[in-house]
């Protein structure tokens, strides 16, 4: 079963580029193209892709707000920001807002569709750069532990599978349970430890092991 993808980017020749490209992968095919905000806002839910690559300033709105207004309706859904912005107010709004990954513009077509595998499969690819920027942020703040206490045996469990760097699939396979429960699990966490994403989530986790 091929992940379908739909790309949000105003830029007409990268968003064109973008879809050639992944649709000479076998696993993979975009579904939905929107080269401005509001479409894809009225149309994502219905379509619900697997994937999708978001730019993260649009000429109507920003690719964030859509991720906020739209992540509730598509838990399901890994959005990934394809973006030329590296500042961190954009990156960490990005995460906040549930973005699943960060790449930026200048990285090969190899690596955007390795990232596409890797958030599928439970993954949060990031460009080397932006990961330095989350890590020495993380380093620097430390969030507080909330809602720790109320994960159950199983989530603590799977959560630390997470923090070990394992897939989705993986954790299935190892404890024995669907991807689809997997799945359900962590979203679970998101929801009791207050975050939005595994980065969060692991950080968390790993602030309370310490």
């Amino acid at each position: 079963m091929s992940i379908s993808i739909a790309i949000v980017e105003d830029e007409k020749n990268y968003n064109n580029a973008l879809k050639k490209v992944i649709n000479y992968q076998k696993d993979m095919k975009v579904v939905a193209q929107f080269f401005d905000g509001n479409d894809a806002l009225k149309n994502l839910p219905d379509i619900s892709p697997d994937v999708v690559m978001m730019d993260i300033q649009l000429q109507d709105m920003l690719g964030t707000e859509i991720i906020e207004r739209l992540k509730k309706e598509m838990p399901q859904t890994h959005f990934i920001m394809c973006t030329s912005f590296e500042d961190d107010e954009k990156i960490f709004n990005s995460l906040k807002a549930g973005a699943m990954g960060y790449l930026v513009k200048g990285e090969s077509m190899d690596k955007i569709l390795s990232s596409i595998r890797d958030v599928y499969n439970g993954g949060a690819p990031m460009s080397f750069s932006i990961a330095r920027r989350v890590l020495q942020h993380f380093e620097k703040k430390l969030p507080e532990i909330k809602g720790f206490d109320e994960l159950t045996e199983r989530e603590k469990e799977i959560l630390e599978l997470l923090s070990q760097g394992l897939l989705y699939k993986e954790i299935a396979d190892k404890k024995c349970i669907s991807i689809d429960t997997v799945k359900k699990h962590v979203g679970n966490i998101y929801r009791k430890l207050h975050v939005s994403n595994k980065v969060e989530a692991i950080n968390k986790f790993n602030h309370f092991k310490n």
